[in-house]
């Protein structure tokens, strides 16, 4: 008797009935068999114990903004002591250099910020500084005279008519 397209099915699908339940029946045996007095629903690996976030290494906390400060807290007691020589120098602070940044310190420069235009919260901002002519050294250059930085008495408008002319310049007719 040859097989028929028919009975080939039929016997795949036993086959596979077949398997099934031998897969169903290994996987009851090694639940009741593995921890029969835990019958909890939930699956053996859900079970495991959440730590707090604290213990997790290379995790960082994260702190609120109010705890932690950036940037520079406190102004040096030798640079309050020249930005006052600044300020005093360009009349917006009276007296003598204190070297302490007290609260006419503070006004001074935030007029001072105020009146080029510039911000005046944050104090002393950076462009006053430069201004003031306390900006960044420029003694690591190698030639500090022909670098491209600002001078603050180089940023000074001079009127036209004040001017000398040069003496190796052209010559100019003279009436």
């Amino acid at each position: 008797m040859r097989p028929t397209c028919a009975h080939i099915k039929g016997l795949s699908l036993a086959a596979v009935a077949l398997v099934l339940a031998a897969a169903l029946a290994y996987a009851a045996s090694t639940e009741t068999t593995t921890n029969p007095a835990n019958k909890s629903s939930v699956p053996p690996h859900h079970n495991v114990r959440k730590t707090s976030p604290s213990s997790h290494k290379g995790k960082k906390s994260r702190k609120t903004s109010a705890s932690r400060k950036r940037g520079q807290q406190k102004i040096d007691g030798q640079r309050a002591e020249q930005i006052q020589e600044a300020l005093i120098r360009e009349h917006y602070l009276s007296g003598k250099p204190s070297g302490t940044w007290d609260a006419a310190t503070q006004q001074a420069m935030q007029k001072y910020q105020a009146d080029n235009g510039w911000q005046s919260k944050t104090t002393p901002d950076s462009r006053a500084l430069i201004k003031l002519g306390l900006g960044p050294d420029q003694q690591h250059l190698l030639n500090p005279e022909s670098a491209m930085t600002s001078d603050p008495r180089a940023t000074q408008s001079v009127p036209a008519a004040s001017k000398k002319s040069d003496p190796g310049g052209p010559a100019q007719p003279q009436n």
